[in-house]
């Protein structure tokens, strides 16, 4: 396939062209309240074609990959970018080269999911969810698989000939109680980059299970807190919500020239010199954004976007990389072969400090404990509202209460400014999620605990 796309390079008219082949074996198993939900495997292939022509993108995709539709589907995308350039009163003027990616990159898998049957996923999504529903207090359940195989040749103009190989599973489980009409939930959710024992390298999908079950039940039995600002501490996984959802987008190259609140602030201080933030596609093997090359053929580098506080750098496909005067580093990525390379995140994450966790609890007289992460929202002007799925208050150094119905808000550039302690631990814990800017992506975020401030929402007034 490799040597069918060079050729397609050398055939073609345009001032840059790449092809890509994209082949995807996917497979899906939900099942909730009892009930099979969906159950899928499905396989994709197929080539998608790039080409700037006279100051345009064109862009074609076919899954029939002999010769002559490939030959079609590059004079589809020239012809595209040809009548694109006609109606287009701002033309591109160049394309920033990145790192060329060159030769094979594989995914480090230990035990791939293949080595395991449907039958056996499907014994393990329905015990474990029956396993929920079981369990005291316990309204309703959800346990769900998925996973991706993906094979791919980037081949382009820049001399880009690369093949990527890799492997990503999530698994997901749910329990639900209720109190009052409120429904309250219990959550644990893994991803990651690799095969079955590095997915259950830290908890059996039974254990899981019932990690969901008793936070669902503990939570039964929590108060709500008061709102107001406060001094917290961030679990890792709030802290990767923060970092991809209300920091990240905003520093995406289309964003910033669409005038994002970071447009024309490189060089100024934007958060505390205790942090630096960073997007990494190979920040580790079985990180679930492990992305080693992008797909404009360019290998993944560690971009400090913060670097102690100072806005650095914003994350670039080419050519917003020449128009913004910066480098390309793999953030730029397409779901599947039929879809156009978009700026993406990969690995977004805050770099460990020097403090132990446990000292940043201790410090505070009164304050919160903020663990795991239920969605939320945020803005091209770094406003986020998130909810918290579990809460301790802190006294005197101490955590005490369970709370639940938490939530937090507030400008996500302010929180960085108000950080004053960051630990030394680290951890990836966003790998199960999916951003889907336009089109879905894989990603994953973290970073070690951090103390700052921001708007905790809880009980009204009057509830």
């Amino acid at each position: 396939m490799k040597d069918r796309l060079s050729r397609l390079i050398e055939k073609s008219g345009g001032d840059y062209v790449e092809a890509r082949y994209h082949k995807r074996d996917e497979k899906l198993i939900d099942i909730s309240k009892g009930e099979v939900e969906d159950v899928h495997s499905k396989l994709l292939a197929g080539v998608g074609i790039r080409v700037l022509k006279e100051g345009a993108w064109g862009f074609s995709s076919t899954s029939k990959l002999n010769d002559k539709a490939l030959d079609k589907t590059l004079k589809k995308a020239e012809k595209s970018a040809e009548m694109c350039a006609q109606a287009k009163k701002e033309k591109i003027e160049g394309l920033r080269e990145g790192k060329i990616a060159e030769g094979r990159y594989e995914a480090e898998v230990n035990d791939s999911a293949k080595n395991h049957s449907m039958e056996e996923k499907m014994k393990m999504v329905r015990e474990n969810e029956e396993r929920i529903r079981k369990e005291d207090k316990i309204s309703s359940g959800r346990c769900r698989w998925h996973e991706m195989h993906d094979d791919k040749f980037i081949v382009n103009s820049y001399g880009s000939e690369a093949e990527l190989s890799d492997e990503k599973l999530v698994y997901y489980v749910q329990a639900f109680s209720l109190d009052n009409g409120e429904r309250i939930q219990g959550r644990e959710a893994k991803g990651v980059t690799g095969g079955w024992k590095d997915i259950f390298d830290e908890e059996s999908p039974e254990e899981m299970a019932m990690g969901a079950v008793k936070d669902a039940q503990e939570l039964l039995k929590a108060d709500h807190p008061e709102g107001g600002r406060a001094t917290v501490v961030l679990n890792p996984e709030l802290v990767a919500l923060l970092s991809h959802e209300a920091i990240g987008h905003t520093v995406e190259a289309d964003w910033v020239l669409s005038g994002s609140i970071v447009k024309g602030k490189i060089g100024e201080k934007v958060a505390s010199e205790m942090v630096t933030l960073v997007d990494d596609g190979t920040a580790t093997p079985h990180a679930g954004g492990w992305v080693p090359i992008d797909d404009e053929g360019s290998e993944a580098e560690r971009t400090e976007i913060i670097k102690d506080g100072v806005l650095k750098n914003y994350l670039c496909d080419r050519e917003t990389a020449n128009i913004l005067n910066m480098k390309p580093m793999g953030n730029s990525r397409a779901f599947e072969y039929s879809d156009q390379p978009i700026v993406r995140m990969t690995n977004t994450f805050i770099d460990p400090g020097d403090r132990k966790p446990e000292e940043l609890v201790e410090e505070i007289d009164d304050g919160f404990y903020l663990e795991g992460a239920e969605g939320g929202q945020a803005d091209a002007n770094a406003e986020f509202m998130f909810g918290v799925q579990k809460a301790y208050r802190i006294e005197n150094g101490e955590k005490t209460d369970l709370l639940r119905g938490v939530s937090i808000s507030g400008s996500a550039f302010d929180v960085l400014k108000s950080v004053d302690a960051v630990a030394d631990d680290f951890k990836l814990d966003m790998g199960a999620g999916y951003c889907g800017k336009t089109q879905m992506a894989k990603v994953d975020g973290g970073g070690p605990h951090i103390r700052c401030k921001t708007m905790i929402g809880g009980k009204q007034e009057g509830k």
